[in-house]
């Protein structure tokens, strides 16, 4: 069976998403910045083999929403909650990433469950990108310590038991530096050009 697909988001608006990079980058670059990237990831998503492809946002589509995606809005609470009631309005295997790895391509989220209970996708950071499970319990992540160096290390063990496949480290993109090393990975995609752009005003 082909899983959901589920990216977690923000909508990409000055000074609600990607603050970290404010400072150098102002506000409104860092929001469209935020908005690049989430083009780019939802890109790949749409580029993958998937039951269902879902958008679990904070706050309104626009026009950077391609076709084929269900939008559902994120329920009250810390991320791990977030994360929980994302799973939890699933009915069969589900992978979901987040808004922050641009370079995130469909080869990576084509995922078979066949002899398989999870997935489990590394961040340079200590956190995670991706988080797949075969049955979408939200006990798997409730109570998981976002945001701190430890994330991956507490939610890889909360996977203990399980047949794990582990996808590659990536970096997610929170400060300048990441966005410069992610930028480079991928030159043709919209992230980077959006911050060759921003660069180039800046000269």
């Amino acid at each position: 069976m082909r899983p959901t697909l589920l990216v977690i988001a923000k909508e990409p608006l000055p000074g609600r998403v990607k603050t970290r990079l404010t400072p150098p980058f102002t506000p409104e670059e860092a929001a469209a910045l935020a908005e690049a990237a989430l083009a780019d990831t939802l890109a790949a998503v749409a580029g993958a083999p998937a039951r269902r492809r879902v958008l679990v946002l904070e706050g309104t589509p626009g026009p950077w929403l391609p076709p084929g995606f269900d939008v559902v809005p994120q329920c009250p609470g810390g991320l791990d909650e977030r994360l929980a009631a994302a799973f939890a309005g699933c009915d069969g295997p589900a992978l979901l990433i987040g808004m922050d790895t641009p370079q995130v391509t469909p080869e990576l989220l084509t995922v078979d469950f066949t002899d398989c209970d999870a997935y489990f996708g590394p961040a340079e950071d200590g956190g995670f990108w991706a988080l797949g499970l075969a049955e979408p319990d939200p006990a798997r992540v409730r109570g998981v310590p976002m945001s701190v160096p430890h994330t991956g290390a507490v939610q890889r063990a909360r996977l203990a038991g399980l047949r794990v496949r582990d996808l590659p480290r990536l970096r997610d993109v929170d400060t300048a530096a990441d966005a410069r090393l992610v930028a480079a990975q991928t030159p043709d995609g919209r992230f980077a050009g959006r911050l060759a752009g921003i660069t180039a005003v800046r000269r």
